[in-house]
């Protein structure tokens, strides 16, 4: 039985670590004479208010340099350096630019002619996958000779890993991104993201996993500088290994089943052959989900804190990225406003699916989608909701204070600051290098 590649690799240095994972994988082999690359890094957040955990959240700079030079060295000149930032205005142009000015793609564009694209401001086109689902992928890497794709080594607390398969979900566009967040039988979000690589021209993963991300994939999760690089010309082989190297099964990560069913493969790596490093010499285990308590109700960090009188859901697969970045501040708002008095038994509701329950007070429903699917609902005493897709950070402050609960208006004028917060964790720790997320002006 012929066996897929996949390299296991150290990250030393700079250059000579990424070309080793390269050349042991194999990973460029079939690269085309002259072909039209399309690069694709992992920049899942941005905000140009404050400095913020970039480690194990975004591809380094380190890595996207080195992969360029590699591929000028074999005489590639048309490169594309493309990604769909999530933000908090889904119109925002200003922000994905200033993210790649910051990381040093203007560097690399003079330096080696690259070209990068905010994949919102290019055109779609409509992919049938399968089952009756449609995605609208960027065309520009659709009509690549060729992708590298850059992911992050990280946890995610949707999909439990954020790999090489995820990370094309910066390649669709964002009604595309809603509808992998549904709430139909047989096509939740596991299944969804299972097919991201199906429509895909030849492609190369290499993982960047010189830093990791435990409770990710954003920067409410813990980094880790890991040092560790997994690479193969086959997406789902590099997926499975990845997850290994996080410290859990591949059979625990759904869309890795998904995917593996769908061609026929082992989920057990009884058909890859894993090259340089041993993954258990390299492997850590990271969480993935964030503790609820048993009841789910509360974060596990909040009844902790003595918080009574509000419920706010573990939230599910339904709910997309724009109200789990909301979720967030959300949650950050309620822990400063308790000041020890219980508040007014309250419950938030986000995502599709979720019900109101009986005996609550008040009902906050976050998000047009839970207000419609609790329009009608009797056990609601006091329904608060807040509407809009996604809703407005102030439209959630009026509704908690509605609901009695004094929330700092700072958070919500200045969402994207709240996300220097997380900075703290790491100050004073050289191992959290920024140079890793900016492009030098010496060779490599």
């Amino acid at each position: 039985m012929s066996k897929y590649t996949v390299s296991v690799v150290r990250y030393e240095k700079p250059f000579l670590s990424v070309a080793k994972a390269v050349d042991l994988s194999r990973g460029l082999d079939s690269l085309p004479a002259q072909a039209k690359v399309f690069m694709k890094p992992n920049i899942v957040f941005w905000t140009k208010a404050v400095p913020f955990p970039k480690w194990g959240v975004i591809t380094t700079s380190r890595v996207v340099e080195d992969m360029v030079v590699l591929l000028k060295d074999m005489g590639i000149h048309d490169i594309t350096i493309g990604e769909g930032t999530v933000i908090s205005k889904p119109k925002d142009l200003e922000t994905p630019a200033h993210a790649f000015k910051t990381l040093g793609y203007d560097a690399l564009k003079k330096r080696y002619g690259v070209t990068y694209i905010n994949t919102f401001e290019r055109p779609f086109q409509k992919v049938h996958l399968g089952g009756g689902i449609t995605l609208n992928f960027n065309r520009d890497i659709l009509e690549s000779d060729f992708v590298v794709n850059l992911p992050v080594l990280k946890t995610h607390s949707q999909t439990v890993v954020s790999l090489g398969i995820k990370n094309l979900k910066g390649t669709i566009d964002i009604p595309s991104r809603k509808k992998c967040h549904n709430e139909t039988p047989g096509q939740d979000l596991h299944h969804m993201v299972s097919k991201l690589f199906l429509p895909m021209p030849p492609m190369f993963t290499l993982i960047d996993g010189i830093y990791t991300n435990e409770r990710g994939p954003n920067v409410d999760g813990l980094a880790r500088r890991s040092n560790v690089l997994v690479a193969s010309s086959d997406v789902l082989s590099a997926d499975m290994v990845g997850a290994r190297v996080l410290g859990m099964e591949p059979t625990e990560v759904p869309y890795l089943v998904h995917a593996a069913r769908a061609l026929h493969r082992a989920v057990n790596l009884s058909d890859v052959e894993i090259l340089g490093e041993h993954i258990d010499d390299v492997a850590s285990p990271h969480e993935w989900a964030f503790p609820y308590n048993e009841d789910g109700t509360l974060p596990v960090a909040m009844e902790k804190m003595g918080i009574k009188g509000v419920s706010y859901r573990k939230y599910d697969l339904t709910i997309c990225t724009y109200c789990v970045g909301l979720t967030r501040v959300t949650l950050m708002a309620i822990a400063r406003a308790w000041k020890g008095d219980p508040f007014d038994d309250v419950e938030i509701l986000t995502g599709k699916v979720m019900q109101a329950g009986a005996g609550k007070k008040k009902t906050v429903l976050l998000g047009k989608c839970i207000c419609e699917a609790n329009r009608n609902n009797p056990n609601i005493q006091h329904m608060i909701p807040i509407k809009g897709c996604p809703p407005s950070p102030k439209s959630i402050f009026r509704a908690l204070c509605q609901a009695g609960i004094k929330a700092d208006p700072d958070l919500f004028e200045h969402m994207d600051r709240a996300m220097g917060i997380y900075m703290k964790k790491y100050r004073g720790k050289p191992e959290f290098d920024e140079n890793f997320f900016r492009i030098s002006y010496s060779s490599p």
